[in-house]
């Protein structure tokens, strides 16, 4: 383990993303090493992970096997194109994935974050529709608040204002939205799924009568919207959408880059809610992190009309040039043997009911006005300081990760996606952590 070094290094080369630069270069918190639950901090303070690094450790930091696998890739073949050539570890990563995908989700698409998954599965949408002689379906169905990466296809039909705003002049065209699930009125501290809201899935019809079945290609849509602020679909919601596109041969697209392997206690958020979609998109827990990798998880039906409606030669156009690398490869290898060895996913779902009496003891506590779960992954919202939004809880994840806990925030939601391997301890200290910081924070 490396130790860790004392004073900060040189931060001024760094151009930080989706960073307060100045603010943090004045006051940087650095991170030196990790192990299982903890990170070490640069001055040598354990910080206790409730947020799986970026929703994306679901095993824990630093496993043995995965660092093992890796290591041993990095000797035998660093890299290897994809382009007309391959080799063995894309495709035995390829299958393991398909193992867990549901349905006959089973041809994988392998790329590099989520970001490109995104843009990829709707790369792939529009290909379909183009094979099967309907290529005048070119019409993107996202949501309101919801986040798809940071690709141009990705916050065209993302949602998040800020995410867009300084782009708007560039986004793609073809593009229209439909409402968030989040009324704090109707369904503040809901347990799970709100009983309130599957209504709103009816959106999908209007946008249907407005712009016309035939030129509707696809709706995204995240099963739970994490970035902006945990948002839990109602129950009957992801059904009621996956009818609609059903009814008007409209591909629905499922962004799994959450709460793929194993965050609500399933392998994915489509077994999860009994909901399968055509197309699925996965990053971040893919190998636990270890080495970039996501990926597009395709129905056969898809699959099949585009690579088997082609002439000959190259069937889809699209492609990156680290897709199955092979040490990302070897790291999902060793990630999903992992998680299936250790049975992490039933052991998520064992741990859910601990998490969630743990965050809704929060509520009462100064500057609460919801709390919200499903599986390991929660959400509190805080009220907004007058005229500073978002500042209450940054201030909160300061004190938090003073105090020792990882927290994450966005705008005035503190969100918690812990590791999967997460005990009932460190739950309870977690949110005893943020108590106690909210009781100190104007």
């Amino acid at each position: 383990m490396t130790e860790p070094a004392a004073t900060p290094p040189d931060m001024s080369a760094f151009w930080m993303p989706f960073t307060a630069n100045r603010q943090f270069k004045s006051a940087p918190r650095l991170l030196a090493s990790a192990k299982g639950m903890y990170y070490t901090t640069h001055d040598g303070r354990r910080v206790l992970d409730g947020t799986a690094g970026l929703w994306c450790v679901n095993a824990g930091h630093c496993r043995d096997e995965i660092v093992a696998a890796v290591q041993a890739q990095a000797a035998e073949m660093d890299f290897a194109p994809t382009f007309q050539m391959g080799h063995p570890k894309a495709f035995e990563a390829a299958t393991k994935i398909a193992r867990h995908t549901p349905g006959d989700l089973k041809h994988i698409f392998l790329t590099n974050s989520g970001s490109e998954a995104v843009d990829t599965a709707l790369k792939i949408a529009l290909a379909y529709h183009r094979a099967k002689g309907e290529g005048q379906r070119t019409r993107m169905i996202g949501r309101e608040r919801g986040y798809h990466g940071v690709g141009f296809g990705g916050i065209s039909v993302g949602g998040m204002t800020l995410n867009r705003k300084a782009f708007s002049g560039a986004l793609l065209p073809a593009v229209d939205h439909l409402p968030h699930t989040l009324n704090l009125k109707e369904a503040a501290y809901s347990k799970g799924q709100p009983a309130w809201g599957a209504h709103l899935a009816d959106e999908l019809e209007r946008l249907v009568t407005l712009h016309d079945a035939s030129t509707l290609a696809a709706v995204i849509v995240e099963p739970v919207a994490g970035s902006a602020g945990v948002l839990i679909p109602p129950q009957g919601y992801l059904q009621r959408l996956r009818d609609i596109c059903d009814k008007h041969g409209i591909l629905l697209i499922f962004d799994e880059v959450i709460t793929g392997w194993g965050r609500l206690g399933a392998p994915f958020a489509a077994q999860y809610f009994g909901v399968t979609p055509d197309l699925l998109t996965m990053a971040k827990g893919t190998n636990n992190a270890a080495v970039p990798m996501g990926a597009v998880a395709a129905s056969a039906k898809i699959h099949d009309t585009i690579v088997g409606g082609a002439p000959g030669g190259i069937e889809l156009f699209h492609g990156y040039t680290y897709s199955g690398h092979p040490l990302a490869a070897a790291a999902t290898c060793a990630a999903i043997d992992l998680y299936e060895r250790e049975q992490l996913f039933e052991r998520a779902a064992r741990t859910a009911p601990l998490f969630e009496r743990a965050i809704h003891k929060l509520r009462g506590e100064p500057h609460v006005i919801d709390v919200r779960n499903l599986g390991l992954v929660g959400g509190v919202e805080l009220s907004s300081r007058d005229g500073a939004p978002g500042t209450r809880a940054y201030d909160v994840f300061v004190r938090c990760y003073e105090k020792g806990v990882l927290v994450r925030y966005t705008g005035d939601i503190l969100a918690f996606s812990p590791p999967l391997i997460i005990e009932e301890a460190q739950i309870e200290e977690i949110f005893e952590t943020v108590a106690q910081v909210l009781r100190e924070t104007a």
